[in-house]
């Protein structure tokens, strides 16, 4: 049996699909030499290709494959010099695209894989720099034994690539400057795990999930407080494969049988303090006040009659024993007023942000956003907007453009931030073709993301879709195609050990806001950002941040680089600098 084996860099995504020729899709003699600081991380890919099947592990325990004999190939890695337990090697799991093929993406936590002929096996390995790291040159070695049955094992391969250290301590994720708002869609997560909504155990599977996002450097703490905002995302035109995405109030109502009101925020108030253990404390992002989806059609409307919203609250009636919906202004008004209340008394007001997800009509906007502000008039606002136009409304504190609006309005965004203290993001989702987070996007567009903040001066990036799984996601992740493309849901896959399973998308993202943080300290430290944006142009390839609306008919290599020596060559250069000091620059 033939086996080849190489190195590729950790932007590598491979795709089995319609055309494949009889051999390794891959350079096996490329080298690989990877910049780091310390508290920092340096990851590359091993590809395994051979022309029978293969049974591929990662783990110290004994492997068979229940089919009978097959050859055992064990990866082993480690880097001398490193504190032990600093590297870990991880199968990629493959996932189908929109168009069949499929593609890598998940980052298993089985330590076996059973690898069909001629298929390619990536193996992720991820070398942790620690803070006590000692600057310098390190060597990470891969080896990769070889067994039959009850054979001895023999070293079949033996692969190298080095790190080099410099000696600058970057930031732990709570401390980035990079404002990220990935949302929380919780509900969804109980429901993969069959927990109990707001139990004991659903919070100990969020635990997990919102520690993955503090690795990220997550700021905002997502809040559910009324039902089905989004009506399902539209999953009732679905007609082929319909998949459950509502999402329920963490607040609890009832009237009581004197017609006075209790209201339960122990589940509220145990969420936000898990966050904020985790170091997610920036801002309480309040979901389901304002701007309600509608689709009147399918019967997902407005119920409160004189307001001008669609908002849903469901409410025990303690005299009936029947659960019902507020349909009186002045009852949802009451509820209102005691949520701002419940934030004032707990001290988070401030942080605070009542969120509209992406009002179109704007005059019939100014009435929702009105009456809302007449009710509680310490809220703020933030809202996910298509045109600039809606940054002139009063009352919303941050906005966050559509990346087609942030390009072309770019302009007209920068004048109506000065002399504001509000946060400026941008986003994308399912109708942005690139840069984007799809299974089909290069994996360099995750790591673009933080670089495109950079140089439209904005203050981070909002995505809606961190956990809002279709039926079966590690059976099927395409969902509602062409809609939503396969992998506009997630950056993470729900784990059967009730943790997240990460993403190739999630590590690239994660990487690109490491760079970040090192190309605005290099400035914070007296680095010229002007000739530092002359530098970017290597990966910044755009000649007006207009080219960024899709009309402009861009193709993604005209607007970013998809090579990733052009953003580790920069980055090494700055982490150099740094580590050399100000006379360096």
């Amino acid at each position: 049996m033939n086996i080849t084996m190489g190195l590729a860099p950790d932007s590598y995504k491979y795709v089995f699909g319609v055309y494949h020729k009889f051999g390794a899709p891959f350079d096996p003699d490329r080298k690989l030499s990877l910049t780091c600081g310390r508290r920092d991380r340096a990851a590359a890919q091993l590809l395994i290709y051979a022309d029978e099947e293969l049974l591929v592990c990662v783990g110290e325990d004994a492997a068979f494959d229940e089919r009978g004999p097959i050859d055992v190939l064990r990866v082993s890695a480690k880097v001398p010099g490193l504190a032990e337990g600093s590297v870990r090697a991880s199968l990629v799991g493959l996932v189908e695209d929109d168009d069949r093929q499929l593609k890598s993406d998940i980052l298993l936590r089985q330590t076996s894989l059973r690898v069909d002929r001629r298929r390619v096996q990536p193996v992720w390995i991820e070398a942790e720099i620690g803070e006590g790291a000692a600057p310098g040159v390190y060597r990470a070695e891969i080896t990769v034994y070889r067994r039959r049955m009850f054979e001895d094992e023999r070293v079949e391969a033996t692969l190298t690539f080095e790190i080099v250290v410099h000696e600058v301590t970057l930031g732990a994720p709570a401390d980035q400057t990079f404002y990220l708002d990935l949302w929380q869609h919780n509900a969804n997560i109980a429901r993969k795990y069959d927990a109990e909504l707001w139990s004991d155990g659903h919070f100990e599977v969020l635990e997990h999930y919102v520690a993955s996002l503090a690795a990220l450097g997550q700021k905002a703490v997502s809040l559910v407080v009324s039902e089905i905002p989004w009506s399902g995302q539209a999953s009732c035109y679905d007609r082929i494969d319909p998949a459950n995405l509502f999402e329920y109030s963490i607040v609890g109502a009832a009237k009581r049988a004197d017609g006075t009101w209790a209201y339960d925020y122990r589940a509220l108030d145990r969420y936000v303090e898990l966050c904020e253990r985790h170091g997610i404390k920036d801002e309480i992002e309040v979901f389901g006040l304002l701007n309600i989806w509608v689709y009147e059609d399918a019967g997902y409307g407005g119920i409160i009659a004189d307001h001008p919203d669609a908002v849903r609250i469901r409410y025990r009636d303690e005299a009936s024993g029947t659960y019902r919906f507020i349909r009186e202004r002045s009852e949802f008004e009451a509820y209102v007023v005691a949520l701002e209340k419940h934030f004032t008394d707990r001290g988070w007001i401030d942080r605070v942000r009542v969120l509209a997800d992406e009002p179109s009509d704007l005059p019939l906007f100014r009435k929702r956003l009105g009456a809302m502000r007449k009710m509680a008039p310490s809220f703020q606002y933030k809202a996910a907007i298509a045109h600039a136009s809606f940054m002139e409304e009063e009352g919303i504190v941050d906005h966050v453009p559509i990346l087609d609006c942030a390009g072309q309005e770019h302009e007209q965004i920068m004048a109506m931030r000065e002399g504001k203290t509000g946060r400026t993001l941008y986003y994308v989702a399912c109708d942005v073709k690139h840069p984007n987070t799809f299974i089909t996007s290069h994996l360099i567009e995750a790591r673009a993301i933080p670089w495109i903040v950079w140089q439209l001066r904005l203050d981070g990036f909002l995505r809606w879709n961190y956990t809002v799984w279709p039926t079966d996601p590690l059976r099927k992740i395409s969902y509602h195609h062409p809609f939503f493309p396969a992998g506009d849901t997630n950056f993470v896959y729900p784990g059967r050990d009730g943790r997240p399973l990460l993403s190739l998308r999630y590590k690239l993202l994660q990487k690109g806001i490491r760079d970040y943080e090192i190309i605005a300290r290099y400035v914070r430290e007296g680095g010229d950002r002007e000739r530092l944006d002359s530098r970017m142009r290597s990966v910044i390839r755009w000649e007006s941040p207009a080219d960024l609306h899709r009309d402009a008919r861009r193709r993604i290599e005209e607007l970013i680089s998809l090579d990733e020596a052009d953003y580790d060559g920069l980055i090494a250069e700055l982490l150099g600098e740094l580590a050399d000091g100000p006379e360096a620059r």
